[in-house]
């Protein structure tokens, strides 16, 4: 059963983060949240019918040349940062080749509006909508895919790196491997740790990062290592907060290089170490 923690005040979600989603947004639509980024024909531009609002609401989807509805897919939700448009990750240096190549699925849902949070921040309509959204297109994808349900992966940059803990600790049982960059932090109130504590994180911060300060990343790790959580922290010196990841496809590398170690099955292979 899938255990969901008490949902935060609006105080603790901000803790720290306040820098990365302004307080202010409200639940209200815009057009701009249905714009897109990508124009790479492999990537599916797609939209569904939120039942909840009668709303509209875009996504991306890849699917490698490679896939057989015969032999079912790893996938891979991917969460965007505050105000970027819902594929912007797809856009990211050798993101889709390495998907190509390692043969997944990779979703990129908007998140209701484009600084929805995921719902980490609160218990506001915006924030259920934010949540809402994300698992519906993961409904979405594994009703129309042949998805290996022990090869469900869950990563995001900078607040889909917060989004990642948070719908992580929301939902334990549905994910092989988690990944943050940039974002979000163990020790966080919209974390419930021992919810997650099973399940292997990848940690991937970059060390002049002026936005997210790399000794939070560090703060998250040692919370990791404190409860035996198998992790790998990877600190890129001198890497920024947002270009050291989208536009260095070795960096990209390393989300693939992780998840395809870990499954449901083989969670206790990952690998426990840091890497500052």
């Amino acid at each position: 059963m899938v255990r969901h923690p008490a949902r935060p005040t609006m105080i603790a979600a901000l803790l720290g983060l306040a820098i990365l989603v302004p307080t202010d947004v409200s639940a209200q639509r815009e057009a701009r949240d249905d714009e897109y980024a990508v124009n790479d024909p492999r990537v599916r531009h797609r939209t569904y019918t939120m039942e909840e609002t009668g709303e509209t609401i875009p996504y991306a989807l890849f699917v490698p040349s490679g896939y057989d509805p015969a032999s079912p897919a790893p996938l891979m939700v991917s969460l965007h940062g505050a105000g970027r448009q819902y594929d912007w990750l797809m856009n990211y240096a050798g993101l889709l080749d390495l998907a190509e190549h390692h043969g997944y699925v990779v979703v990129t849902p908007l998140g209701y509006t484009r600084r929805g949070g995921y719902g980490y921040r609160g218990d506001s309509e915006q924030d259920w909508r934010a949540e809402q959204d994300v698992m519906n297109v993961f409904r979405l994808v594994k009703d129309d895919l042949a998805i290996d349900e022990e090869r469900i992966y869950l990563w995001g940059h900078s607040m889909g790196g917060a989004g990642t803990y948070y719908l992580a600790s929301r939902y334990p049982d549905v994910w092989a491997g988690l990944a943050a960059v940039a974002g979000g932090s163990m020790t966080a109130g919209y974390v419930d740790a021992d919810a997650i504590r099973h399940i292997p994180f990848l940690v991937i911060q970059g060390s002049q990062d002026r936005v997210v300060p790399a000794a939070r990343a560090r703060e998250s790790v040692a919370k990791m290592r404190e409860l035996g959580m198998q992790h790998l922290y990877i600190e890129i010196p001198g890497g920024d907060h947002s270009l050291f990841i989208s536009r260095d496809p070795e960096v990209v590398e390393h989300l693939f290089s992780f998840f395809n170690l870990v499954s449901k099955k083989t969670q206790a292979g990952a690998p426990n170490e840091s890497t500052p």
